[in-house]
């Protein structure tokens, strides 16, 4: 079946696949089914498609169809679509897994040793759930995270923080620019793109209990260490180092007019960056008083519980866990998106400089909490930085953390 014909108006579909599943008992399930449905985005249509193709190549008689959608959507409609629209397989965000699991829209999925190999633990924790025993609910493909873009016409690659702010404020003050680090927040706040200074300072969202789960009652926003150093953001917002005013074009537009030497945002605006005529270099920002790691966002397929009602899970299992495990279907997708795969055998095989340097640059990051909770945690985490460097009249940094940390908790109840 041609890839095209399966690409069902704006929408989206995926894969699926059940670790050792034998081609037997794939053959006997599709008595009952023999068509697998995908809900992926329009990044990753294409590539599924091919991916789908051989699949069907290698599974006579099987049909995979791809139903694209908006990525945000998949999670939205999983929990509303009708059975006999519902997909066998998604792609999506990993953290998402909480709630979807929760909520018994996705079944857990096993991968051997061996595929479990290729994969750094922090990819697999990060579709990982369950209040007591963890359980795998998704096959993970493509990494992401923010990084310190370096204009290196202009300023030194920093080696550490007192080096990045010297070299930042220096440039400020001799361009009379608004601020030194171009890291967009806006009124709204953006706690992600804020991680790194937060990490960097201490600071952590959630702790974790005896069995290694994440612990919603040991909320870290303005915990003691944290505390204890909060008042370099009190520096940093006098000195101009920062500044909650700037938004996401804002801080593009600084950069890329050289009204800045330095800007955090992700691997996708790679290709803009490569468009330009700019020296660059994209590195992770250096350790404040502790390694100032980003957030990681981590990508990949998990299986519905529509599959079983289809009566084609087996197909669905064998195709995420086995189909997507596989390095080539891993690099194809990630560099589909602009993403570095998360297989590191895939990762080897990575050609693009400015890719390689993001994946570099998330060395050490913490996966976004998957758990439901963090629903609570990111308005009260951004506009804690937002009220903390908005310049002129900012709230003390040690308040407002102390503020946002007790209405998470109050929220989370």
């Amino acid at each position: 079946m041609n890839s095209r014909r399966r690409i069902v108006a704006l929408l989206v579909v995926a894969f699926a696949g059940l670790f050792a599943v034998l081609a037997g008992n794939i053959h006997a399930a599709t008595k009952a089914g023999n068509t697998l449905v995908i809900w992926t985005d329009q990044n990753r249509a294409a590539a599924i498609g091919k991916i789908a193709d051989a699949y069907e190549k290698a599974n006579p008689g099987v049909t995979v169809t791809i139903v694209q959608k908006n990525f945000g959507d998949i999670r939205d409609q999983l929990g509303t679509v009708a059975d006999a629209n519902a997909p066998d397989v998604i792609a999506a965000a990993h953290d998402w897994t909480g709630q979807l699991a929760a909520n018994g829209l996705v079944v857990p999925l096993y991968l051997s040793k061996a595929q479990k190999k290729q994969f750094p633990g922090y990819t697999l924790n990060a579709f990982s759930y369950g209040l007591a025993i963890k359980h795998l609910y998704g096959v993970p493909t493509q990494i992401e995270n923010i990084g310190l873009v370096v204009n290196t016409s202009l300023v030194k690659v920093p080696k550490t923080f007192k080096q990045l702010t010297s070299e930042a404020l220096k440039y400020k003050k001799k361009h009379h620019a608004k601020v030194g680090i171009a890291v967009q927040q806006g009124s709204g706040g953006d706690a992600y793109h804020m991680y790194p200074f937060f990490s960097g300072l201490g600071g952590y969202i959630f702790g974790k209990n005896k069995a290694g789960n994440l612990d919603p009652s040991n909320i870290g926003v303005a915990n003691k260490f944290f505390l204890k150093h909060a008042h370099l953001i009190n520096q940093w917002n006098k000195e101009g180092l920062i500044n909650s005013a700037v938004d996401s074009s804002t801080a593009q537009n600084l950069f890329m007019t050289k009204k800045v030497a330095f800007w955090v945002t992700g691997p996708w605006n790679s290709q803009l960056l490569k468009g330009s005529k700019i020296k660059f270099k994209v590195i992770q920002i250096p350790k404040i008083v502790r390694k100032a790691v980003p957030f990681l966002g981590v990508q990949g397929f998990m299986v519905t519980k529509f599959a079983t009602d289809h009566g084609v899970s087996a197909l669905a299992q064998d195709f995420v866990t086995n189909y997507m495990t596989k390095s080539a279907n891993q690099l194809a997708l990630a560099l589909a998106e602009g993403r570095y795969p998360a297989s590191t055998v895939a990762g080897k095989k990575v050609h693009d400089k400015v890719l390689a340097q993001f994946g570099k640059a998330g060395k050490g990051g913490v996966p976004m909490p998957n758990i439901p909770q963090m629903n609570n945690v990111w308005s009260y985490l951004g506009q804690a930085w937002v009220v903390s460097t908005k310049g002129k009249g900012a709230t003390k940094a040690a308040r407002a953390f102390k503020s946002a940390a007790h209405n998470i908790a109050v929220k989370i109840g």
